[in-house]
């Protein structure tokens, strides 16, 4: 028998049951997904921005907005974390619309 809260974590990211799945549209799995990689990067401090960023916007994203966020992950932390605090440029093909929106994202606690 199951104990309660045992299986939450893979509720709470989409995972596990098959029924949780099944209830939950194929967006919505993806942007958990999504979530999960932003708050799990590995340097601190892109975590902490990237996660940020997503819990307050990929609810809202469009599929292409995803896609370019999920580009955005796949990036190493200190490029990332260097056009992020401005102290090297941005290279024209990051330049995407979501990017655009996490150079302006402001971070607070």
């Amino acid at each position: 028998m199951r104990q309660p809260g045992q299986y939450l974590l893979a509720r709470q990211f989409g995972v596990g049951e098959g029924r949780v799945m099944a209830e939950q549209s194929e967006q919505e799995i993806r942007r958990k997904r999504l979530k999960f990689r932003a708050w799990h990067r590995g340097m601190r401090e892109v975590d902490l921005l990237m996660g940020s960023f997503a819990d307050q916007n990929l609810k809202d994203f469009s599929p292409e907005q995803l896609s370019q966020f999920e580009r955005i992950l796949d990036i190493e932390d200190p490029y990332l974390y260097a056009w992020l605090s401005g102290s090297e440029p941005l290279p024209e093909e990051e330049n995407t619309p979501v990017m655009q929106m996490m150079l302006k994202f402001k971070y607070s606690v």
